[in-house]
């Protein structure tokens, strides 16, 4: 059987173990493309909407879905028994009991929060000067925000963690990857109508989101950094998988559109297996900020790597084109083992669904396009099995920020939390409350303070160095700066003990920042 063209093709040099550790390392993705919401008719566009030509750089191959009848003797591509991604194509009750139908929790839980204030605001009055800067240093009014802070957008990964809750109960790595890589892909649907921007966190700012009585996991976000913006969080399921991961925000203003660039890691662990999974979240970019309605994009590619069985999962983000044929929000992507057999082809769209389908053969191609020949793989497969499917949008979700339900139960208040929990922000909860004036003005006076802290402590690292005694600096309360193994860089790890105070109810130690 050839080799198939794809992803891994370069390994076929170096040796597959050393390209798998080059892929902490990608370069970042260069944005010009997005994705319009889905236009119904014709008569919805307009001139002030924006368009992008395809890339040229398509996935390499082809899917041509076979006959199951003939595949049913095809062998498992990894040891370990298949509970899910059934050989004969079929869709097992078992899997769907775990991913599709969840019931949801016993708790009742808000489900709406006030709604948006019809405020006025010339967007191009603020952001004219702010072209080519890094928009986390410039002072924005609230008018461009929505009522969660980034702690809580980060604990927003988390709407489908049952998608790992699977995934742990997975004999088989490569299916295991299936579901890791449709988690990745799913931590973006809550984001295809977010247009609003999250606060900036505090330096010390925290949000814990406790879910482990009804969902089993426990998250904990804390603000690690001001200047770059950096946020650790952590996060310990009892059904057993562990998340860990850094991440950095850096964002540009590029005159038409906004690119948001999250750099870091993220590690996902399962204790059982020792399966280790690592990969790092694409480019987000808002589109038509100087005329026309903001839409937003994902683009570009993400690389999962097991770094135990050095299985890897290859997928491509599509940016929108409006000459394309493919289907809006398109993601596309191959799992591959340590040998570059690849065994399964995903697909579908961050917003909406991702499938998967077990190959059973593949062949080379070539296509023909632009008047430029290219090889392409094509991979006979059974019929796609469905991994995960986004949850349709609460009742009235255009008036509340577009917020899911998992988002509009994020800033609800709730007892005991430390007293750093962005839920006790002063003017995010104002906001909530439509109250923007006000919170517009504590918004001034919190960052004030902040300032006001920093100026304080580099007075002390002054001093210090006068008179030649080590200035330790700022210190997270619950994270630990360590080398990052995998990655070679040096990154926030959690060191314990918040639920434990939390148990004592006893925040003596944790700073005022409100």
């Amino acid at each position: 059987m050839p080799r198939p063209v794809g992803p891994t093709q370069r390994e076929k040099q170096g040796g597959r173990r050393a390209a798998a550790e080059e892929l902490c390392h990608p370069p970042l993705c260069d944005f010009q493309g997005g994705v319009h919401p889905v236009i119904k008719d014709t008569s919805d566009e307009d001139d002030e909407t924006e368009y992008f030509d395809a890339m040229e750089d398509t996935p390499p191959f082809i899917t041509v879905t076979a006959d199951p009848k003939h595949h049913r003797s095809a062998k498992s591509n990894q040891s370990g028994t298949s509970t899910v991604l059934s050989e004969d194509g079929n869709q097992t009750s078992h899997m769907f009991s775990t991913v599709c139908g969840i019931p949801k929790p016993m708790r009742t839980r808000r489900t709406q929060i006030p709604d948006k204030p019809n405020y006025s605001l010339n967007l191009w009055s603020i952001m004219k000067n702010c072209i080519g800067k890094e928009l986390s240093k410039i002072p924005m009014p609230i008018n461009f925000n929505e009522p969660l802070s980034m702690l809580q957008r980060l604990t927003e990964d988390l709407e489908y963690h049952e998608l790992l809750d699977k995934a742990a109960t997975l004999q088989s790595s490569l299916e295991q990857m299936c579901f890791v890589a449709a988690f990745s892909v799913s931590s973006y649907s809550t984001t295809v109508h977010r247009t609003g921007k999250p606060f900036n966190p505090l330096l010390g700012e925290t949000f814990e989101l406790d879910r482990m009585e009804e969902s089993g996991y426990r998250s904990l976000c804390e603000q690690v950094s001001h200047h770059p913006p950096a946020a650790a969080h952590h996060v310990i399921s009892k059904r057993g998988w562990t998340l860990w991961q850094e991440i950095t925000i850096a964002s540009k203003f590029r005159g038409k559109y906004l690119s948001i660039m999250p750099l870091g890691c993220i590690h996902l662990e399962f204790p059982s297996s020792g399966n280790h999974y690592v990969w790092r979240k694409v480019t987000s970019t808002v589109h038509n900020i100087i005329v026309g309605r903001l839409w937003v994009d994902q683009s570009g590619d993400i690389d999962i790597v097991n770094y135990k069985t050095k299985d890897m999962c290859h997928l491509k983000f599509t940016p929108y084109s409006y000459f394309s044929r493919d289907v809006p929000r398109k993601v596309s992507g191959v799992v591959e083992d340590v040998d570059g057999k690849a065994h399964f082809v995903l697909s579908g769209s961050w917003d909406e669904k991702m499938e998967c389908a077990r190959i059973v053969d593949s062949s080379n191609s070539i296509a023909i396009t632009d008047e430029k020949e290219k090889q392409k793989t094509v991979y006979q497969t059974l019929p796609p099995t469905l991994l995960w499917q986004k949850y349709p949008l609460p009742e009235n979700a255009e008036n509340m920020y577009f917020f899911s339900e998992l988002a509009l139960t994020l800033n609800a208040p709730e007892d005991k939390v430390a007293p750093t929990d962005s839920r006790l922000r002063p003017d995010q909860r104002l906001m909530e409350n439509g109250k923007w004036d006000e919170a517009n003005i504590e918004k001034q006076r919190l960052e004030e303070k902040q300032r006001a802290v920093r100026r304080l402590r580099e007075s002390e690292a002054g001093v210090a160095l006068d008179e030649g005694v080590d200035y330790e600096g700022y210190q997270p309360m619950w994270f630990e700066r360590k080398l990052d193994p995998i990655s070679g860089e040096i990154s926030s790890v959690y060191k314990g003990g918040y639920w434990e105070q939390k148990d004592r109810n006893d925040w003596s130690l944790c700073p005022d920042i409100f």
